[in-house]
């Protein structure tokens, strides 16, 4: 079956419904992801269901052998896709906040899921954008955490569980939960739905958008984020 026909599909179907398979397949916990809520549009409320292939992203500590990109990631998200985002346990800053989702949006992403902390609620329900996440933060990632490397596989929420999330995996959750299953059997990410930007925030929203690149001029996020988080 084709994505795009697996994603047609997965939003007729409630989470419950995706787990329930999920445990015939063998998966005991039927891909619940726990500890992740819906921030935006709304916090815990409406109708807010995101529908996509993964586009997996995993923040490790400064110190981490591991690559660094060559750019941001968030100005390669495809169209359609729903970003994922995981970051070390315990990690206090945030690891996403509402310049990712303004580009994010532009770019055509379905939604966030961040197995971490965020920023920006207030500029996030502005842009009516889709987060759901563990909990807010003030700090951005840059003393703590670096994203790095889009293209292995990713330690689930359910780490320790023997669980993975690999970029394109599919899943489905409400506003508590999110379940997850392999690429083989089926790609995508449905969620379900059971601080304020300052005024240079809110210009570097209003004019990305009316040039479709998410920031004015069509500048990449580190750049965006140097003229307007600084």
């Amino acid at each position: 079956m084709a994505q795009e026909d697996i994603i047609r599909a997965l939003r007729d179907y409630t989470t419950c419904d995706v787990s329930d398979a999920l445990c015939k397949l063998k998966y005991r916990n039927g891909g619940f992801l726990p500890g992740l809520t819906m921030w935006s549009p709304h916090r815990q409320d409406g109708h807010t269901k995101i529908v996509g292939p993964a586009y997996t992203v995993k923040y490790v500590p400064l110190d981490d052998p591991a690559p660094k990109l060559p750019t941001h990631y968030i100005d390669s998200v495809p169209a359609g896709a729903v970003v994922f985002v995981s970051a070390p346990a315990g990690t206090p800053n945030a690891v996403y906040g509402g310049l990712m989702s303004t580009r994010a949006q532009a770019l055509g992403a379905a939604g966030s899921v961040i197995d971490g902390r965020f920023r920006d609620v207030q500029e996030q329900r502005a842009l009516g954008f889709p987060v759901f996440a563990r909990d807010v933060g003030t700090a951005p990632p840059r003393a703590a955490v670096e994203g790095r490397g889009r293209q292995r596989a990713r330690e689930a929420a359910a780490a320790g569980r023997g669980e993975r999330r690999r970029r394109g995996d599919a899943a489905d959750g409400p506003a508590r939960r999110l379940s997850h299953r392999r690429r083989e059997r089926g790609r995508g990410v449905a969620g379900r739905g059971g601080g304020a930007g300052s005024a240079s925030h809110e210009e570097a929203g209003r004019s990305g958008r009316e040039d479709g690149a998410g920031y004015p001029g069509g500048m990449g996020f580190s750049e965006a984020s140097k003229k307007f988080r600084s």
